[in-house]
């Protein structure tokens, strides 16, 4: 047997079992809910700890990131994941608190509750949408398809990849709802950690631990000006950044607010940071630094070829095996995600109060993976996909956290003001992104976030007649 039908097959034989581990575990868990938005999009409120953790986790951990980042071969993209123990400490400690108080499904219904309006909550939920359908999800699919046609000989077209991986997690998604893909990150974490630690031990092997003779700016933590991330840049836009991916972004905070206490939901939280710090930095970036001084500057190819170099071929199957499972985990997770928003954003409010849920889950699920297929031949040209993603993030980010910062620091703040302060920031970081860079994009984040806020207030001062006023923080 060859070495590729070799780990062709144990690729096959671990996607299987992982699948049915999922089955049994959510059979298991039973409990299930009789109200159908709770069931699909939050689990029944039932995750315990381990699993609000490990989906919070692999939803984040894909191949965006240790394709992505491993492929700038430097040290310094581990900033993106040490700085995200700040939002999951955000996330636990401040937001999660105000989810639970306002019993919220989508982070979007605490909007329409702290404006009274439920026109900025489909606002911001169709802004949310727009990120997912047309970034996340076709990028999901993207370097998950470019993963494995990197590592194994004979790999089908790109996009008959990507599509495979779409469909199978559309299935996650249609046939089980949170449930099953919480359940399947929670799985399928322990292989992609265990995985990815083994890959960077052996990459170090691999050069004799003997990081000389790499150019110093791919060992340094301090960015310098023509970085990815100059060091400046910790102290302006990465801190809201974060707050924004880990506090108000509907795919990670889902996760928490499906545990049956807000307790409950905080320990998964906090079991996540832990798991963070130990993990991940160095699995997204030490391996690619080593791809650096075994085979030169090769960018998003790094991951894979590192892999199939270093792993023996019945260990590289399974490793495939487990990253597969990373990528569906975290399309998954941001499918669930998009059909919460639209179901319960826009669909119920706008369309029909009592729609079949289950039927309405698979109509839009399938509709949204067949788009985020169309959209992958858009990110295969990119120099470096996890730039794109963090840079054309700020078309959203900023614009949404300011809605949030306005309506929980402030109140008396007219909805059409925090609407048009959205509506703003967007133009404006467009014409940053498009038109004219004057700093480096992270920079242009808090420009842009504090640009948003001075106009919202103006707004609701000038046009709408009102005097906003420091409020206590989350309070309905």
């Amino acid at each position: 047997m060859t070495s590729n039908a070799i780990q062709w097959g144990v690729f096959a034989v671990l996607t299987g079992l992982m699948a049915l581990a999922t089955w049994w575990q959510v059979r298991r868990m039973g409990g299930r809910s009789t109200d159908s938005n709770s069931e699909y999009f939050l689990a029944g409120r039932n995750l315990s700890w381990p699993f609000v953790a490990g989906s919070i986790t692999l939803t984040n951990l894909s191949t965006d990131q240790l394709v992505g980042m491993n492929g700038n071969q430097m040290l310094l993209l581990a900033w993106w994941e040490l700085a995200a123990v700040a939002g999951l400490a955000m996330l636990a400690l401040v937001f999660l608190p105000i989810y639970y108080r306002n019993n919220c499904t989508t982070t979007t219904e605490l909007l329409e509750r702290k404006y009274g309006s439920k026109g900025l909550r489909a606002t911001v939920s169709l802004l949310f949408l727009l990120g997912n359908v047309f970034i996340y999800l076709p990028i999901m699919t993207y370097t998950g398809a470019l993963f494995l046609s990197t590592m194994f000989e004979g790999t089908p077209p790109l996009m008959v990849l990507a599509g495979g991986i779409a469909a199978v997690g559309a299935a996650y998604t249609v046939l089980g709802g949170l449930r099953a893909v919480a359940v399947y990150d929670t799985l399928s974490g322990v292989g992609v950690l265990g995985m990815a630690a083994a890959v960077t031990v052996l990459a170090m092997a691999a050069i004799g631990f003997d990081f000389s003779g790499i150019p110093p700016e791919r060992l340094s933590m301090i960015g310098g000006p023509d970085s990815p991330i100059p060091w400046p840049t910790l102290l302006t836009g990465m801190i809201f950044i974060q707050m924004f991916y880990w506090s108000t972004n509907q795919t990670i905070t889902q996760r928490a607010m499906a545990a049956p206490t807000l307790r409950e939901g905080q320990k998964g939280v906090f079991a996540a940071i832990v798991i963070r710090i130990l993990f991940v930095p160095a699995i997204v970036v030490i391996p690619g630094v080593c791809a650096y001084k075994l085979f030169g500057d090769i960018g998003d190819a790094t991951y894979g070829r590192v892999v199939a170099e270093v792993m023996p071929s019945w260990l590289s199957g399974a490793f495939a095996a487990f990253m597969a499972a990373a990528v569906l985990t975290s399309y998954t997770s941001v499918l669930n995600s998009s059909v919460t928003l639209y179901v319960c954003d826009l669909h119920e409010p706008y369309i029909a109060p009592n729609p079949d849920v289950k039927r309405l889950n698979t109509v839009i699920s399938l509709a949204f993976m067949a788009l985020s297929i169309a959209l992958v031949p858009v990110y295969s040209g990119a120099a470096s996909i996890i730039n794109l993603v963090q840079q054309l993030n700020g078309l959203l980010s900023m614009p949404i956290l300011s809605a949030f910062i306005l309506g929980l620091v402030f109140r008396n703040v007219d909805a059409r003001a925090a609407m048009a302060a959205v509506g703003f920031g967007v133009g404006l970081y467009a014409v940053f992104t498009f038109v004219w860079t004057p700093v480096h994009y992270i920079h242009l984040m808090l420009v842009t976030l504090i640009a948003c806020l001075g106009v919202g207030l103006a707004v609701n001062r000038l046009v709408f007649g009102r005097r906003a006023e420091l409020g206590v923080f989350g309070r309905a």
